[in-house]
């Protein structure tokens, strides 16, 4: 939702879902949605190998309650219940992909889920980040692969056993 030119021959927008357009919403709240990805594919197993690009941007679902048909989680999605382990796993799988020196965007709101608990669960701090927003509950945190200030948290075999 936040790309200038979603036509832009240099990004690759990668969804698990295809979605056609689709009504969502009764009356005055009607709007449309549709999701078509370059890749379908899910965050947790990125189809690309190690080392492929300079930038990611991470924008998974935020929400861990929304209603099931709506517009809300059609648009953004819907965590699992094991939504640590779930953005844990792919928070690491775009790094996997970054090449050495390659800046993760990860982008967040903190409706349901604080930048905190997210931090946590992903075991890495960022080396920057912005709110933005009417409610400054959207973040921009910056992470970059290979640089030796990286924090880490927690390893990753102590989050996926917990």
């Amino acid at each position: 939702m936040f790309w200038f030119d979603k036509q832009n021959p240099n990004v690759t927008f990668m969804d698990k879902r295809i979605q056609p357009p689709v009504e969502c919403g009764k009356g005055r709240n009607m709007r449309m949605f549709e999701c078509t990805p370059d890749v379908v594919a899910d965050f947790k197993s990125i189809p690309y190998p190690d080392n492929t690009f300079s930038l990611v941007v991470f924008d998974p679902p935020h929400f861990k309650q929304a209603g099931e048909k709506s517009y809300m989680a059609m648009k953004y999605g819907k965590l699992p219940k094991d939504w640590q382990t779930e953005l844990h796993v792919g928070f690491w799988e775009c790094m996997r992909i970054l090449k050495n020196e390659g800046v993760l965007i990860f982008k967040w709101n903190e409706t349901q889920i604080t930048v905190s608990e997210i931090i946590k669960a992903i075991g890495c701090e960022p080396l920057f980040g912005n709110r933005s927003g009417r409610l400054s509950k959207t973040h921009w945190l910056c992470f970059m692969k290979g640089v030796s200030d990286i924090k880490t948290t927690r390893s990753s075999a102590e989050r996926i056993e917990k």
